[in-house]
């Protein structure tokens, strides 16, 4: 590869890292082209599978502020570079190895932070950010989840159901007044009788 097309490659690479919150580096050695095709389709559009070149992965990742891997990049290598759920792209390429035992998952990085094989197992075990969110939603009582409701319908229809909410109160609030107008001759009264009586006392 001529010096100009290697500049290119390592500015490309750093640039994946810079812009990916994990990576997962594995070795691919004996699966054939059909199978990386499948891999890529499956972990979907999140996940850049990138064949890499080791010595110019080491260059870039190094740019990159990453050091974790300098040790595993060996043989023939591939990157997965994650720009989505982590936990998604853990479990597709875990699942992936179970059924194809040539990838070999060899360590990566997560937001910085470097990760063993075994910590990418452990990661893929957990439940996906959608899972969570669904589960939070199922756990959420009916008061908050007509909170959530108005907050995620169209504005117009959010602007009703401000404006329905408003006139019930001011319809229960001209409900409670009536009754107090109501009491305030009621509560003269013994006054005025008063008066009187001290009146005829006089007489």
């Amino acid at each position: 590869m001529a010096r100009p097309d290697k500049a290119a490659a390592v500015a490309e690479l750093t640039d994946e890292f810079r812009s990916s919150n994990g990576a997962v580096l594995t070795e691919y050695r004996g699966l054939t082209v059909a199978q990386l095709k499948q891999l890529r389709v499956s972990l979907g559009d999140d996940v850049n599978y990138a064949v890499v070149k080791n010595t110019l992965t080491k260059i870039a990742a190094k740019d990159a502020g990453v050091e974790s891997f300098d040790s595993l990049l060996e043989g023939p290598s591939a990157i997965a570079f994650i720009k989505g759920d982590a936990v998604v792209a853990a479990k597709g390429l875990r699942d992936f190895a179970k059924a194809n035992p040539l990838l070999v998952i060899k360590g990566g990085v997560l937001d910085g932070k470097p990760l063993s094989s075994d910590e990418i197992s452990k990661l893929a075990d957990l439940e996906s950010r959608e899972v969570l969110l669904a589960k939070l939603a199922g756990a959420m009582k009916a008061a908050p989840q007509q909170a959530v409701s108005l907050f995620a319908a169209p504005l117009s229809q959010a602007a009703r159901l401000f404006a329905a909410l408003q006139d019930k109160l001011q319809a229960e609030g001209g409900a409670t007044e009536a009754p107090a107008e109501e009491a305030a001759p009621a509560a003269d009264a013994p006054a005025e009788a008063s008066t009187e009586e001290t009146a005829a006392a006089d007489s």
